[in-house]
Order: structure tokens, then C-alpha cells, then sequence
């Protein structure tokens, strides 16, 4: 999604099939009426903004690579086997920890 108009209309048809309409996001997410109009007719806002409208319209946002080959799943996995082979150093932690207290 790259354009705010697929936006937009994604936040407006959400809002539509949950029977709501703009006034009730008030009770929702404490936004009046005017200011939410102000949303679904494109303008820009905040991510907070966004991440408050998403949660009142019970959505959560994705984030994605462009490039469709990258696997966010894979790289992630990967990162957290690089940084579990880690090994202690024990001269650092020495250093760190005070060891030669105990001498």
C-alpha cells in the first residue's frame, strides 16, 4: 500500500462494515467527529495518529519489504542465531564484575 488514497479507503470500509460512523470514534478513540473526517479524506498525520485510529478499528499495522524475495521471518530467525552463538568473554566480565575483589 502505497498510496494514501488505498489508505484511506481501507480505514473508510473498515469503519463501514463495523457499522460505525465517523462520530462514533469518539467513543472509540476519543476523536471527534470533524478530525477523523479530516483523516479518511487524506490528510497527513502522525503514526501515533494512525496507530490510534488502526486500534479503534480493531486493525494493526504490517510492515513489509518491497522486494517480496526478503523474508523478514528468516533474517529475524538468523539474528537471533548469531547473537545466541555469542560466547562470554570471561577476561570482560571479570573486568566488569569486579573479580579481582576476590583475589
Amino acid at each position: 500500500m502505497d498510496k494514501i488514497e488505498n489508505i484511506t479507503k481501507l480505514l473508510s470500509d473498515r469503519r463501514k462494515e463495523l457499522g460505525m460512523e465517523q462520530a462514533d470514534m469518539y467513543m472509540r478513540i476519543g476523536m471527534k467527529q470533524q478530525q477523523y473526517q479530516r483523516i479518511e479524506a487524506g490528510s497527513d498525520i502522525k503514526l501515533s495518529t494512525l496507530l490510534r485510529v488502526l486500534e479503534g478499528l480493531d486493525l494493526e499495522l504490517s510492515i513489509t519489504p518491497k522486494n517480496k524475495s526478503t523474508n523478514l521471518q528468516q533474517t529475524k530467525l538468523e539474528s537471533i542465531d548469531s547473537i545466541q552463538s555469542l560466547e562470554d568473554d570471561t577476561d570482560d566480565l571479570d573486568f566488569w564484575f569486579g573479580s579481582e575483589d576476590n583475589k
